[in-house]
Order: structure tokens, then sequence, then C-alpha cells
């Protein structure tokens, strides 16, 4: 494959695990657009970066919970880069820390949003793009290991966003296996990432790190080697 194929869209890629997603991609000869919601300093900050480390890289401001969002991301992707062959779906919020009973309607909905609808709806893009040129894509999803452990007295409503994500990605991915289209997700446990603060908890990786059984919190870089390797060749 050579390095003009190799274009990447990447969600919520401006900090966190999003952001070592795009480093890692951008030094393994991707050439990435990802999207961002609200920071534009971390956004422009990140594309500056590897600009000066001789990669290519561009920001887009968007809300991947906008049904319009992903023909957009997709649109100014292959305007300036050509033909995507790989998305990351990593956009992702929790909502406040808290019980369930206390979780406003509001929170329950912009979660599922963001979380299940905005990956379902990029996804959805991307197949329909790759089967119209017959392009062989790679989409990769970042689930939690909430889905599995529940959440509780945290954010059980983010584990039901995460498992919806798992469901989804076993169904796609028989569903285009076929098509040479592979999906599949990633699930960390606790990174240290800026969501616990967005949660109202900044300080959770400490409380949490007795729960782990190797006794430390994952950085960012660990999932990302993770996500890249399912994006590239050897993870045919």
């Amino acid at each position: 494959m050579s390095n003009d194929s190799k274009v990447l869209l990447v969600t919520g890629g401006s900090r966190g695990i999003g952001a070592a997603i795009v480093r890692l991609a951008a030094a393994q000869g991707w050439k990435v657009c990802f999207s961002f919601a609200n920071d534009h300093q971390a956004a422009e900050a990140l594309v500056r970066q590897l600009g000066a480390e001789g990669h290519e890289a561009l920001s887009v401001h968007g809300d991947v919970a906008d049904p319009t969002f992903p023909a957009r991301l997709f649109d100014h992707a292959e305007s300036n880069f050509g033909p995507v062959l790989g998305v990351v779906n990593n956009a992702g919020i929790t909502g406040p820390i808290g019980l369930f009973k206390d979780a406003t309607l509001e929170t329950l909905r912009r979660t599922l949003d963001v979380n299940l609808m905005g990956t379902m709806m990029m996804s959805q893009e991307a197949i329909r793009r790759w089967e119209r040129s017959g392009t062989k894509g790679r989409i990769v999803n970042l689930s939690s290991i909430a889905a599995t452990l529940g959440a509780p007295g945290e954010y059980v409503h983010y584990a039901a966003s995460k498992a919806g994500v798992d469901a989804f990605t076993i169904g796609l991915g028989k569903e285009v296996a076929a098509k040479g289209i592979r999906v599949n997700a990633v699930a960390p446990g606790t990174a240290y990432t800026d969501i616990h603060a967005a949660a109202g908890e900044p300080d959770r990786p400490a409380r949490v790190v007795a729960r782990v059984p190797a006794g430390r919190i994952a950085q960012p870089e660990e999932i990302a080697e993770g996500v890249v390797w399912l994006l590239s060749d050897q993870a045919s």
C-alpha cells in the first residue's frame, strides 16, 4: 500500500486517545484528517506539531452527532488528501459521574447520540463510499471495558452506549467482511485522559487503579498501538 493511498479519518482527534492515534498513524505514513468538537487550540497545535515533523494532517470542527457531519468530514479529507482508506470512531463522552437514577434525559440522549449514533453514522458513510468505489476499507471503533463491567455508580448509560458499539461492530463486521472491509473495536480500560475531568472527577484514575490487575492506569499511546495495528495490512 503506497503512502498516497493511506488516508485516515479520526473523530475526536485533538486530545487524549484520539490525539495519540493521530500522532502514531501520522508517524506510520497515514495522511490524517481528524475532527474535534470544542478545543480549537489543541487541534491547531496538533496540526502544527505534525506539520513540523513532516506529516500531513488536517482538523475539522464538528459534532459527530450531527447527521450532516460524516459527509462533510469525508468530503474535506478527500478534497485535500484523496480517497479515505481508514476510519477511527473515537469521539466519545460519559456525561457526569453519578448514579443512573440521577442522570438527566439530556445526558442519556447526548451520550447515545455521540457514542453510538455518531459511530454508526460515520460507519454508514464509509461503507456506502467504499462499496461504490470497491475500496477495502478499515474501521476501528473505540469501545470501553465499561461495556462488560457496566460502570455501576459512575456512568451506566455510558457503559450501555459502549455495549451498543460492541454489538454494532460485530454485526457490521460480519455484514461487510466478504467485500474486504474490516470492522473492529478496541475496548480500553481506564486511561489518563481528559474524559475524567469532563465527567467531574479529574482524579478518578487514582481512585480506580486498585481495581486494575496490572496495578497501573494506561497511557493513551498504549491504546493507540492497538488501534493503528488494526488499521494496518498486518491485521488483514
